[in-house]
């Protein structure tokens, strides 16, 4: 219903002819409606727009009433209003005609005014004037539409609307933050929003809202608010400066409930936290195996379970403790100076001390004291835990049994110089760490005990001096393999024969440990038999294929050299089971090689034949097994030669002591490598015979 108060239309009377045309021209052309009606409701004009929004054309309307041409309701709104002008009312404007559908399809809301008039007879009428407001209509809708969906929008985001002055203050009631917060106007309103912000987010929400008003820019902070039940949930607050060019009007912000994503985001990251530590507690458990792994040594599992505790765990401190179990003792495998603290666990004690490694070993169950108050309640406040924690750094311990077959072996134990809080997570981690370390323990104790019994085998079997004979010199170099390594197969032997021959031999049983270091006492044991029933070297050697074959197997291969020296003549009759060929340094010529016709290694039946040649006076022949030549970065070949320069540039006082070459060759071979296989050499040396003086 149109509101406004139009202008009435003059009368038609008394105009000018040209006056009359434009008025008629103005009423046809113009978009507004017009009809005049008589005292009896007749339409007596009207035209084009309007006879199109009745649906009629000009002549169907005139001499007829609203009530002929329109709708019952359009007619009997048309009627009361006629009757309204006539009755006196000036204008009369409370109905709104609907025109049929536009080329949009919409159809236009006309308002019409009703006016009086008075023909030129003096009869009285009334004047239509309607006006199209459907494009006013249309935006006055969608506006009331857009704020309609706009305020279901902000119910259904739980959003709070809200505006503040260009200083910052509040001067405007937000219903929705008092219903939330429960606080009132006046504490609402200026900066008391501030009141109901987190005690701890306060002070840095406040200077971030300061901040943006100074800087005239976007305001944009997730703090945590206090409701009315006292409880506190997570709201992001952002806010835009409205400007009108340089002039700042308002601040118009919006705050939103974030709590669930605030907790969704909280409760990803603690899974990925979560995740991330269980994948480096994986690695750091396959670090340790793998670490644990290389220990062969009871000292060397201790030293890399301190290396682990440090990295994997954290601790200051890391214990190995092994368990007696026939005299029910523990004993602790490291010399650290802090056993001997007052209350301190002892390195040798009984399981009734009061001590979380021995409760672990009694219970066989973890023990954790986060701080030294749980230590004494863990511990029954034991006088000896006192006198401990007044002379220790020490302030969180975790005691694990080492357990082997469901049984108690030994304990370890974490030492941390502060509090320390041990998750379940972190708890099963330690559980599997024990495990390994128990493993690795028990190898270590079986390795040593192999490794001391082959050690002790392969050291019976070597000959404790070489023989003494006029005329040459004999020395002879052992060195075991690196401590990573057990024990092999190397062995030498030299011993004289029934005929005044000096018998020599260096073999190399493949293999490590006691299978290798039992084969060769075999060997050792078969090779002097037979050389005191048939010396000579081709001889040896059958006989050895023979025992081969009925006492060893094919997979254990065993190569050596065998010679027989002949001290008057320096004649050496040799052969070769596969071995690496024999070293010769002169003092007067370059060291070469005797290389021969490759022959087999024992058990390999072939026919065995030998090679003579002469020893001369100065001259030295070094045997040596492969560790000498060979590792994992040179190969034999390569070896071989390299072993022919370094006696190439001996020095001469080194060509002449046997002992003294061969702790060069030694020294010079594995200078830069990492022995890795046991290294054996002897040496056979004829000196220079100096003649007698004249007399």
């Amino acid at each position: 219903m149109s509101t406004e108060t139009p202008v009435p239309l003059p009368r038609m009377s008394g105009l000018a002819p040209l006056d009359s045309a434009l008025l008629e021209t103005l009423l046809k052309e113009v978009p507004i409606g017009f009809a005049l009606f008589d005292a009896s409701l007749r339409f007596q004009r009207v035209n084009q727009t309007l006879a199109g929004v009745y649906g009629h054309s000009e002549d169907e309307l005139r001499g007829r009433t609203p009530r002929e041409v329109l709708e019952r309701a359009d007619a009997s709104a048309h009627e009361a209003a006629i009757a309204a002008v006539l009755a006196g009312q000036t204008v009369v404007g409370d109905h709104a005609l609907i025109g049929p559908p536009d080329s949009s399809g919409d159809r236009p809301h006309w308002v019409m005014s009703w006016f009086s008039t008075q023909g030129s007879d003096g009869t009285d009428g009334v004047a239509l004037i309607a006006v199209n407001l459907g494009d006013r209509h249309k935006t006055e809708v969608a506006l009331r539409r857009s704020e309609e969906r706009y305020r279901s929008l902000l119910a259904a985001t739980s959003q709070v609307v809200w505006a503040a002055g260009p200083d910052g203050d509040i001067s405007e009631d937000c219903p929705e933050w008092r219903a939330i917060t429960g606080q009132t106007v006046e504490q609402y309103l200026g900066r008391g929003w501030l009141d109901a912000v987190h005690p701890d987010d306060h002070e840095m929400v406040a200077r971030a809202w300061n901040d943006a008003i100074a800087d005239r820019d976007t305001f944009d902070e997730i703090f945590r608010v206090r409701t009315q039940s006292g409880d506190f949930r997570y709201y992001r607050s952002r806010a835009v400066p409205i400007m009108r060019g340089d002039e700042l009007l308002e601040w118009v912000g919006a705050n939103t409930d974030v709590t669930t994503q605030h907790e969704a985001d909280d409760m990803r990251q603690r899974l990925t936290q979560q995740l991330g530590e269980a994948a480096l507690r994986t690695v750091r458990l396959q670090k340790a195996t793998s670490d644990l792994a290389e220990a062969l040594t009871v000292s060397e599992v201790v030293r890399a379970m301190a290396e682990i505790g440090e990295s994997a765990v954290g601790a200051d401190r890391t214990t190995v403790g092994e368990l007696d179990s026939e005299r029910l003792r523990l004993h602790l495998l490291d010399d650290d100076a802090r056993h001997g603290l007052p209350g301190a666990q002892p390195a040798d004690s009984g399981l009734d001390f009061p001590g979380t490694m021995a409760m672990a070993i009694r219970e066989r169950k973890p023990f954790i004291a986060g701080s030294p108050a749980e230590l004494r309640a863990l511990l029954e406040e034991d006088p000896a835990v006192a006198t401990f924690l007044e002379h220790t750094d020490e302030r969180a311990w975790v005691a694990l049994p080492m357990l082997s077959a469901g049984l108690p072996i030994g304990a370890l134990l974490f030492a941390f110089a502060g509090p320390r809080d041990i998750s379940d997570e972190e708890k099963v981690f330690l559980e599997a760490l024990a495990g390994q370390c128990a493993l690795a323990l028990e190898r270590a104790k079986l390795y040593e005990r192999e490794h001391g019994t082959a050690e002790a085998l392969q050291k019976s079997l070597l000959p404790e001096a070489l023989p003494e004979v006029k005329g040459i010199a004999m020395q002879a170099f052992y060195r075991s393999g690196t401590q990573h390594v057990q024990v092999g197969g190397d062995w030498y032997d030299a011993f004289p024969l029934p005929d005044g021959r000096i018998a020599g031999v260096l073999g190399d049983v493949m293999g490590k440990g006691i299978k290798a270091a039992t084969g060769m006492s075999r060997v050792r044991n078969a090779l002097r038999a037979l050389a005191f029933s048939m010396p000579e070297p081709a001889d040896v050697l059958t006989g050895l294929d023979r025992m081969f074959d009925a006492t060893e197997s094919m997979d254990q291969v065993t190569t050596l050299v065998y010679f027989v020296l002949d001290p008057e003549t320096g004649q050496i009759d040799l052969s070769n089971a596969g071995h690496l060929p024999p070293l010769v340094v002169s003092e007067i010529s370059a060291p070469w090689l005797l290389e021969t016709d490759p022959d087999t290694p024992l058990g390999v039946r072939s026919e065995r034949g030998y090679h003579k040649f002469f020893v001369h006076p100065g001259n030295t022949v070094v045997l040596y097994s492969d560790g000498l030549v060979e590792n994992r970065k040179r190969a034999v070949a390569s070896g071989l030669e390299k072993l022919v320069t370094v006696a190439s540039q001996a020095p001469s006082e080194v060509v002449g002591d046997p002992q003294h070459m061969l702790e060069y060759l030694v020294e010079s071979m594995l200078t830069g490598y990492e022995q890795d296989d046991d290294v054996t050499l002897l040496a056979v040396h004829l000196p220079v015979i100096e003649a007698a003086p004249d007399k």
